[in-house]
């Protein structure tokens, strides 16, 4: 269906990726061309700014909704204190410390289990209405079971709820980002299917406890970079190298479980708390390094082994992984010699189980890749892993501008994600739940602020496109334990010095622009602020308040 879009040479031309969806547009129902025209009235006058460039002036819908994201052991600390049990990351800071970049920990990290009042001043500063932010599994439950709740930890999460929800944002609640309790690591983790049962219990604490003012749950984050990290190439806790079974059984496991604990909510909690369930799958858009057939096929297996290993199972019309996938395990397994594929299937009950579970799709994008098939590979994977099923190369083009680690800026990508998911899995409800980049340390992240208004302004036509996206969160609210990078890589928007006791937060530029863009509604290009001035959190662009007076006088 989407195959005319991969049938063009891509690399950097942006003309060329458009003129490529545009015919894949124009052959689609008139209902989405209509309402595409609807979406771009407010686009159609532009303006000069300064530096000679035209460009366009688009707004953010009335009813779209910004805030920010974090997660529990990136932020908050207190790793052994009023209760928590170990998580299998603390576990790993504290036996295998050399694999932290900076041989840092989350011991204390922004130490938001105290500062979290500050937290929500930040985002009040912001103007957001909503924040995403994960619970601990181990502060809950410290053993990983419901036999003993830590009323401490519960405390703490209440706390952090009411107060949001007394300053008008919403809270959106990741059950788990990453920190599986330790004791529950020690007896398989993810690769147990025990699992399936013990975060079904989990989610239950969290329905009963938070239920009843949490309305947005978001089950799992990020399936294929928790397995590949954590169970593919040992980066990340459990540190388990097992790319050719072990990366499988996780995603697996983890399929299985966001279904138990959505039909949980379904069948016990739905219908007096009145919320939603979704996941949070991360991905990246791919194009052809050339318009060869190798190399078109190769895009495709990326596709499906990395978005569809986790969407079609959820959000396809029939449920279970995608062919491709299913396919190219089964090959590599039974020319390895095996009487059986690595990948093991799903029962016809457990694919109608798993399929709609799901009530939005919480959307996690950062860059693209271009990707290639040629003889180069031989010899490349691990035999066996996931990588050596796929078989296909992938690389940033160099010309992207990059930030301080991994992320390449490439904006187009985020546009043509979105609009394949649209088109793909029947326009799902999405929140964009993690967007954005690194920078060194320093208020003055111009790199950052570039990044946002780009992939603002993505989303922005992917939206004048009829793609269903709610909200958007940027992340991160603060700088924090990013992963094996611990503090070498900065994602927030506010400043923290590690070094600093009090762990005091600064907003940095892109934090003041953030705060305009959601006042304004409007991506200005011009609006500077100084972020080591005191008042510069409550500049106003008088250059956005002249683009609004003149969109007036244009419409009347």
């Amino acid at each position: 269906m989407h195959q005319r879009c991969f049938n063009v040479a891509i690399r950097n031309t942006n003309s060329v990726h458009y003129t490529a969806f545009a015919e894949y547009r124009d052959s689609s129902a008139s209902s989405t061309i209509n309402l595409t025209c609807t979406l771009v009235l407010v686009d159609v006058f532009a303006i000069k700014a300064s530096s000679g460039r035209q460009r366009n002036v688009k707004s953010f819908p009335p009813d779209f909704e910004f805030g920010t994201a974090t997660s529990s052991y990136q932020i908050e600390g207190a790793w052994n204190v009023d209760g928590k049990g170990w998580s299998m990351w603390d576990h790993l800071v504290r036996t295998a410390p050399e694999h932290i970049r900076d041989n840092t920990t989350g011991d204390i990290a922004a130490n938001s289990y105290y500062l979290y009042k500050r937290d929500v001043e930040m985002l009040k500063e912001l103007g957001v209405v909503n924040y995403r932010f994960s619970i601990s599994w181990p502060r809950i439950l410290p053993y990983g079971r419901p036999d003993y709740v830590n009323q401490l930890g519960v405390d703490y999460y209440n706390a952090l709820i009411d107060l949001l929800l007394e300053n008008g944002i919403t809270p959106y609640v990741t059950m788990y980002h990453w920190d599986l309790p330790q004791n529950l690591n020690e007896q398989g983790g993810w690769l147990s299917e025990d699992i399936v049962d013990w975060f079904a219990d989990y989610a239950r604490v969290l329905y009963a406890n938070f239920g009843d003012r949490v309305k947005h749950w978001m089950t799992i984050n990020e399936p294929h970079i928790h397995c590949y990290f954590g169970y593919g190439v040992a980066g990340h806790a459990p540190r388990i190298f097992s790319p050719g079974v072990g990366y499988y059984e996780c995603g697996r496991n983890i399929l299985l479980a966001n279904a138990k604990a959505y039909h949980l909510y379904d069948e016990e909690f739905r219908a007096s708390q009145g919320g939603e369930v979704g996941i949070v799958v991360s991905m990246e858009w791919t194009m052809p390094e050339s318009d060869s057939l190798d190399d078109l096929e190769a895009v495709q297996d990326h596709i499906a082994f990395n978005i569809g290993q986790y969407m079609d199972p959820i959000f396809s019309e029939s449920g279970g992984y995608p062919a491709r996938l299913v396919n190219r395990v089964a090959a590599a397994s039974a020319a390895q010699g095996l009487n059986a594929s690595r990948l093991r299937p799903f029962t016809n009950e457990q694919i109608e189980y798993m399929r709609g579970t799901a009530d939005f799709l919480g959307l996690n994008h950062y860059t693209s890749k271009i990707v290639y098939r040629n003889e180069s590979l031989a010899g490349t994977f691990h035999v066996p892993s996931n990588r050596d099923d796929a078989f296909y190369g992938e690389y940033s083009d160099p010309s992207w501008p990059v930030d301080s680690g991994f992320v390449y800026e490439y904006a187009p990508g985020f546009y043509h994600l979105l609009v394949y998911l649209k088109n793909t899995y029947k326009n799902p409800k999405i929140y964009i739940t993690e967007n954005g980049c690194s920078t060194q340390t320093g208020r003055n992240d111009d790199a950052r602020v570039q990044y946002y208004r780009n992939y603002l302004n993505a989303l922005l036509d992917a939206l004048a496109e009829g793609v269903n996206v709610k909200a958007y969160f940027a992340w991160s609210l603060m700088d924090n334990f990013e992963w094996s990078f611990g503090y070498s890589l900065r994602f927030g928007i506010y400043e923290i010095h590690v070094d600093d006791p009090e762990r005091k937060r600064f907003p940095k530029k892109s934090a003041l622009v953030y705060k305009e863009i959601i006042r304004s509604r409007i991506i200005d290009y011009d609006f500077d602020v100084d972020p080591y001035e005191s008042k510069a959190a409550f500049g106003k662009s008088a250059t956005v308040l002249m683009i609004l007076m003149l969109a007036t006088l244009n419409f009347v």
